[in-house]
This record gives C-alpha cells, sequence and structure tokens, in this order.
C-alpha cells in the first residue's frame, strides 16, 4: 500500500506529447518513476521532447509515428516491444481542433478531427491491446473532453469526436477488463495553456467561464497530473470503464 501510486520502471506511451498537456502529463508521470514514450508526427519535435525530460533526469524515449495510420501505428507499437519495451500504460492524449459553424463546417476538417481525435484512439489502442492481452495486463486511459458530456457553438465535430471516445472507453473496458486491462477517461475542463491563451486573455470569456465554474477559475495544466498518475497507478486496479472530469465541477453545474 505504501507505494500504490508509484510508477517505477513502468513504461508510458503518451500520443500527441511532444508539447501542450500531453507533455506536462509525461513530465508528471516522470515524477512518479514511468519511463515516457514521447510521439508526434515529426520526429524533430518528438525527439526534442524527450531530450528535455532526460536532461531533467527521466528515462525517455522518442518515437514518431501518424496516429491516424494503421500501418505507421502498428509498424510503431511493434518497434516500441521489440526494442524498448513492454508498454505498461497507454495514454491516447493525441487530439485538433477546429472552428465552424455547422451548416458550413467543411467535410475535409470534419474528416481530420474524426480521423485524429477518434479513430487515432482505436488504432493505436487495438495494436497496444494486442500485446497487453498476451501480458494479462496493462493500463489505457483515454483523454476526453466535457465535449463528452456537452455541446457548444462551432466545434460539433469536436463533440461528436470526443462522445465517441467515451463509449470507445466503455466498449474496451467490457471487453478487455476479463484480461486485467483497466481503460478509463480524462475528461479535463478549461485549462490555461498556449492553445487557449486567446481565451484567457477574452476578459468577457473567462468572466463567463468563472460565473459557469464552481471553482470559478481557470485550471491549471499540471491539476491533470493527478488524474493521470492515479489511473496508471496499482491505485486504479479495480478502476474501469470511468469517465473522470478534472473540470472544477462545470460539467454538473447548471
Amino acid at each position: 500500500m505504501k507505494n500504490l501510486f508509484s510508477l517505477k520502471g513502468k513504461k508510458v506511451l503518451i500520443t500527441g506529447s511532444a508539447q501542450g498537456i500531453g507533455f506536462l502529463m509525461a513530465e508528471g508521470l516522470a515524477e512518479y518513476g514511468a519511463e515516457i514514450i514521447i510521439n508526434d508526427i515529426t520526429a524533430d519535435r518528438a525527439e526534442n521532447a524527450a531530450a528535455r525530460l532526460r536532461d531533467e533526469g527521466y528515462i525517455a524515449y522518442a518515437q514518431a509515428f501518424n496516429v491516424t495510420s494503421h500501418q505507421e501505428v502498428n509498424n510503431a507499437i511493434e518497434h516500441i516491444e521489440n526494442t524498448i519495451g513492454a508498454i505498461d500504460i497507454l495514454i491516447n492524449n493525441a487530439g485538433i481542433q477546429r472552428r465552424h459553424p455547422f451548416t458550413e463546417f467543411p467535410e475535409k476538417d470534419w474528416d481530420d478531427v474524426i480521423s485524429v481525435n477518434q479513430k487515432s484512439v482505436f488504432l493505436v489502442s487495438q495494436a497496444v491491446a494486442r500485446f497487453m492481452v498476451k501480458r494479462q495486463r496493462g493500463k489505457i486511459i483515454n483523454i476526453c473532453s466535457m465535449q463528452s458530456e456537452l455541446g457548444r457553438d462551432t466545434i460539433t465535430p469536436y463533440a461528436a469526436s470526443k462522445g465517441a471516445v467515451k463509449m470507445l472507453t466503455r466498449g474496451m473496458c467490457v471487453e478487455l477488463a476479463r484480461h486485467n486491462i483497466q481503460v478509463n477517461g480524462i475528461a479535463p475542463g478549461y485549462f490555461k495553456t498556449d492553445m487557449t491563451k486567446a481565451l484567457v486573455e477574452d476578459q468577457p470569456f473567462t468572466d463567463w467561464l468563472c460565473k459557469r465554474t464552481p471553482a470559478a477559475r481557470w485550471g491549471n495544466p499540471e491539476e491533470l497530473v493527478g488524474a493521470a498518475v492515479f489511473l496508471s497507478s496499482q491505485g486504479s486496479d479495480f478502476v474501469n470503464g470511468h469517465l473522470l472530469f478534472v473540470d472544477g465541477g462545470m460539467v454538473v453545474a447548471v
């Protein structure tokens, strides 16, 4: 029980983790002893992010591949398993956003959002789970969203993709739990990041957000680390098919 949240020696693959929330989770998990495998579609970005972690004294590797390509995903996962080691924990973090009114939403942007946010979770999870099933252990964490439950103007495809990831999480749990694999989701609320900088600086929006959120503030990205550590650790061995909201209570407020 003393080491319930230790991740010492656990290898964690985090998709889309060369920057942003993905990289912050990588740092947080590394602090608890995890060995991090950074993924990005661009090799230089993945290697630079892994080098940053190594400079901080952590164990980190880089693995560039396109999470929407069936062949690239399968090749990369096989390479990781054969050369770096068994993937103990997978965090499906890669995601994009596109904004247009629904009636004017370009089909290409719809396809891109669904492919990166939804299809990639299926492809990477399937490839990793095949190895986890053989070992009869593993943890998969899907980064969902408040939009897994809520809708908002101009991001209908994003909400559709994140709603689908919520149900992927539940379906994967039903099939994989018998193999001692825990599949859960994290649903972040509004966090201060480079991507939301414009919204943070938009005072009317920030005022609305603070009134709408019971915690009455933006989230700090570091506040996602605890959820990721919990769902990656022995402490969550009987938690399965769960969607953990980290949103200051926003999704439950009227």
